[in-house]
């Protein structure tokens, strides 16, 4: 949603600005348009991977919805931690073996919805809990391992909006290039009238105006808002980690989660006793 209450501001402030002093209707060039857009598509096209093409639009598209992680889910994360460790130390790491196994029949995993509806978090949770289950209980070698393919979902999941964020380096470079081929055009008119050739020299310079415009005022926004949201991801999937590695480090499951609570970043961090109040919901 401020994705687009953003682009609305910077398009009615550039109006408010330029209409008390100039013509709405120079700056409505479907052919700029289509020069300068569809020329970034295509390079986009070309310089990127079928899966970042598709990544960088469905995560443009997901910029109108609110942001995934927030303090909701970190909570619902944290008593999904509680509730695994809880019932491992009871009963035996063997007990959340059908928890892991078939993690959506799992009552477990069922309690945190928004958390289980997330099949990459599911996915690194059963993961590292299975191979815990199946003996690997060095936490040297699973750190290791689990750094490893963080970095490897940072990277992926960055790179659409790396992506995006090179159109928008390119499209001021298009904006001249349209700017350059009505120029061209405009040289066709050198015999008619001042106000002709007035006009078609307007027609050129949108495109500079438009390729700079939709570069620093639509597409490098999107592209650093799909950054932030790549962050945000990385940051659940370290808080994830860090519950896991603490509860493998032979910590009660309650310190595990402390250890969790304190890796989340500050804007989404519950405090001690609102965690302290949600866990005893959870025994």
């Amino acid at each position: 949603m401020k994705a687009i209450i953003g682009t609305v501001v910077v398009i009615a402030c550039l109006l408010g600005g330029y209409l008390p002093h100039g013509s709405f209707g120079i700056l409505i060039q479907p052919l700029e348009v289509v020069i300068i857009c569809g020329s970034a598509l295509g390079a986009f096209i070309i310089a990127n991977p079928g899966h970042v093409v598709k990544g960088a639009f469905g995560g443009a598209l997901g910029l109108a919805k609110p942001a995934p992680y927030n303090k909701d889910v970190y909570m619902e994360l944290l008593g999904l931690m509680f509730r695994i460790f809880n019932k491992a130390r009871r009963e035996g790491l063997m007990a959340i073996e059908a928890d892991v196994e078939d993690p959506h029949s799992s009552e477990l995993f069922n309690a945190s919805p928004k958390v289980a509806h997330d099949h990459h978090a599911v996915d690194f949770i059963c993961d590292y809990l299975r191979l815990m289950i199946s003996g690997a209980s060095n936490p040297y070698q699973l750190e290791d391992l689990m750094i490893l393919e963080l970095d490897l979902h940072h990277h992926e999941a960055a790179a659409p909006g790396e992506a995006v964020g090179k159109v928008a380096e390119a499209l001021p470079g298009f904006g001249i290039v349209a700017a350059v081929l009505g120029i061209i055009v405009t040289m066709s008119y050198l015999d008619a009238g001042p106000l002709e050739i007035a006009h078609h020299m307007s027609v050129a310079l949108v495109g500079t105006f438009l390729g700079i415009l939709v570069a620093y005022g639509i597409v490098g926004p999107i592209s650093s808002d799909m950054a932030n949201r790549a962050h945000d991801g990385s940051a659940f999937f370290m808080t994830i980690k860090t519950c896991l590695m603490a509860n493998l480090n032979g910590y009660a499951p309650q310190i595990a989660v402390e250890f969790g609570r304190k890796s989340i970043p500050g804007v989404n961090r519950p405090s001690f006793q609102e965690v302290d109040e949600f866990l005893q919901t959870q025994k």
